[in-house]
């Protein structure tokens, strides 16, 4: 089902995950450097990355709903193209950050333009897939996403290495080891807004977009649940990327390397189950039941997390985080996706990647004054939260039906 307009869409999303794979194993050290120049003490530098990581996330709250909404007007073809974009200059902007500000500010604005990214991608992948197929299309597009994640850290690693003693300024403007991972995702961005603007054509054709005014709606009501679900599971997920290269540094002394081996691994284990497994189940097993059992491995690894002491034993815990994540994600996005109707998919996408991202910005804020507070606490109460919901769908599997396991209701006249 991967033809050559998909392909385009996928390099898309992959380059700009690559970009928030870069920035999750270095942020840590960067803010570390420039706040200890600044004079500021750990406790603040802590604060700092969590709040960093969260106003990211707090962007694409805000604008996501609104992009996915506009991609249900104008297309999806040239929201795709601002998100690409978006992503080029908060890239270059971090590289060049000289202080905290600059990397709000390089925050900021990434989070605002790339967060056009994911959803309207979602409702792409949509517009060309049936509904048999839509759970394969979106593990696919979370296959990117995660194989973005794979060689964002890579990438960090090898190119902000500390050795290469790398340094030069231009007054307030300096680069250094770790402005040059920036530079390159933000050359890989410029290449794909080339190859975006040759090879994507548009998916939603003019007589299926929403035109302004239209009376028809989405039956909200029915996807609360399905949205409280995906608010959940990222949530889980962005306490252990906020707070793990934190963790890991102060309980077993990793460094910028072993923290970015540990997040290739998790976008690795992702990347290939998306796609294996969740692919292979499509069809076969109910997209909830696969949620459930997602949440179940998720609470797990996370519970058992704050109880490890060796290497081996830390990778095998994330391997089962990304196994539960593979579960969780693209079965989601396939049950809102079919509740939003052909008028509104890119609305309802827009409002989950909202859900998302307010998980994506509590869990760091909430993760980083746990660990501040007791530094195995982010994993031992998330982890029990997440056991709990999984425990909640099992229940619920054989009381009554769950959601998503009949037809929601389609979008009709208001």
């Amino acid at each position: 089902m991967i033809n050559k307009h998909l392909l385009v869409l996928l390099t898309s999303v992959f380059v700009v995950m690559i970009g928030l794979g870069i920035t999750m194993p270095v942020l840590p050290f960067y803010v570390e450097r420039l706040g200890l120049a600044s004079g500021v003490s750990r406790e603040i530098i802590v604060l700092h990355v969590t709040l960093l990581t969260g106003v990211y996330a707090l962007m694409q709250l805000l604008f996501a709903p609104v992009w996915g909404r506009w991609s249900d007007r104008v297309g999806r073809r040239p929201l795709i193209l601002i998100g690409v974009v978006g992503f080029i200059a908060a890239q270059v902007m971090f590289g060049l950050s000289t202080s905290l500000w600059t990397l709000y500010a390089a925050r900021v604005l990434g989070g605002i333009l790339s967060s056009a990214t994911l959803p309207v991608a979602a409702a792409y992948v949509a517009d060309l897939t049936s509904d048999k197929e839509r759970v394969r299309g979106m593990a696919w597009l979370g296959t990117s996403v995660s194989l973005g994640f794979v060689v964002g850290p890579a990438l960090a690693g090898v190119l902000s290495r500390t050795d290469l003693h790398f340094n030069a300024r231009y007054g307030h403007i300096r680069v250094d080891n770790f402005s040059v991972p920036f530079f390159v995702a933000a050359l890989l961005g410029l290449m794909t807004v080339f190859m975006a603007l040759r090879w994507l054509p548009e998916s939603l054709p003019v007589e299926q977009r929403r035109a302004p005014g239209s009376k028809t709606r989405t039956d909200w009501r029915g996807l609360r649940p399905l949205l409280g679900l995906a608010l959940a599971g990222q949530f889980g997920l962005a306490v252990f990327e906020a707070t793990f290269a934190l963790y890991a540094q102060t309980r077993f002394e990793y460094g910028l390397a072993e923290v970015g081996v540990i997040f290739v691994v998790c976008g690795l284990v992702m990347a290939i189950f998306q796609v294996g497994a969740v692919g292979f189940l499509a069809g076969r097993v109910r997209k909830i039941y696969q949620v459930g059992v997602g949440f179940g491995l998720m609470g797990l690894s996370l519970l058992l997390l704050g109880t490890v002491q060796s290497t081996p034993a830390v990778i095998t815990l994330v391997a089962l985080l990304a196994l539960g994540t593979a579960f969780v994600s693209p079965n989601l996005a396939a049950l809102i996706s079919q509740g939003g109707g052909q008028h509104h998919m890119g609305a309802a996408l827009g409002i989950q990647n909202a859900a998302n991202s307010l998980g994506q910005v509590l869990g760091p804020l909430l993760g980083g004054a746990l660990l501040i507070w007791q530094v195995h606490a982010p994993y031992v109460f998330t982890g029990s939260g997440l056991l709990l919901l999984a425990m909640v769908l099992g229940w619920r599997s054989v009381s009554r039906p769950l959601w998503g396991e009949r037809p929601l209701r389609p979008a009709g006249p208001g």
